[in-house]
């Protein structure tokens, strides 16, 4: 009875260590199909409670393309915002759809805007490059507790958005409704057949007065986007100061 035991516990031990080993590999090829930069030019999509995005990046230009639409909730207009970065530098535009009706709205250039990053109030406000992960998998895949290989590229899990860098995810006041449910959110992600990562979602619960969301990323078109650039010649100028008073608020 007793050597029956000692088998059981250890064939129990070897299943545990088996799976241990399978989480393991699954999350650490989940982490290497990140965008790193060597997959060339790509584009992104991505929303969260906030709102939607829709960009592209260049890792050889240190270059990042976004756009983002927010509409007004009193009088329905909405305000299109969209950068370009290349290195150090960093461009808007910036222009109002559904305006029907409105008066003094303000108009811009139609133009590519330079802007000064000292002449703005908050420089969090305009992005910067901060490499191939626009919409921080690697981090949150980074933080995972449990991952899954669903088979074709598939994987499931749970994410501890309190753990590192994860935790920017969400704002402050979304972090403490959450709770301890913040440390066990679901998530599904894709890879390719070119073991790149195509998307990750989480299904963030409700919490308090707070409506349950998806935080999604989407990378696809690697390789095939076009490369970014400085506008130059009649597509650019510089800011002139009404673009500041708009993005310093």
């Amino acid at each position: 009875m007793a050597a029956l035991l000692g088998v059981a516990v250890v064939l129990g031990g070897c299943g545990q260590l088996k799976d241990e080993v399978a989480t393991v590999t699954a999350k650490q090829t989940l982490l290497e199909s990140v965008p790193d930069g060597t997959e060339g030019p790509f584009r992104f999509t991505g929303k969260d409670v906030t709102g939607d995005v829709s960009g592209s990046v260049d890792p050889t230009a240190k270059g990042l393309e976004l756009t983002t639409a927010i509409k007004d909730p009193e009088h329905g207009f909405t305000t299109n915002i969209a950068f370009r970065v290349v290195g150090e530098d960093v461009w808007t535009k910036i222009s109002f759809t559904g305006t029907e009706g409105l008066t003094g709205l303000p108009k811009l250039p139609n133009k590519w805007l330079k802007l000064d990053r000292t002449k703005l109030a908050d420089a969090g406000n305009v992005p910067t490059y901060e490499g191939t992960d626009p919409g921080n998998a690697g981090p949150l895949v980074q933080a995972a507790t449990t991952v899954n290989e669903d088979g074709a590229g598939k994987y499931s899990g749970t994410i501890d958005l309190t753990s590192g860098e994860a935790a920017k995810v969400l704002e402050a006041e979304q972090m403490s409704a959450l709770g301890e449910a913040a440390k066990q959110v679901p998530f599904n992600a894709v890879v390719d057949g070119d073991e790149r990562l195509t998307s990750l979602t989480l299904d963030v619960p409700a919490a308090g007065s707070a409506k349950a969301f998806q935080y999604v990323v989407n990378y696809q078109d690697f390789g095939s986007t076009p490369k970014l650039a400085a506008p130059s010649g009649t597509q650019a100028q510089n800011a002139p100061a009404l673009a500041y008073e708009l993005l310093n608020g």
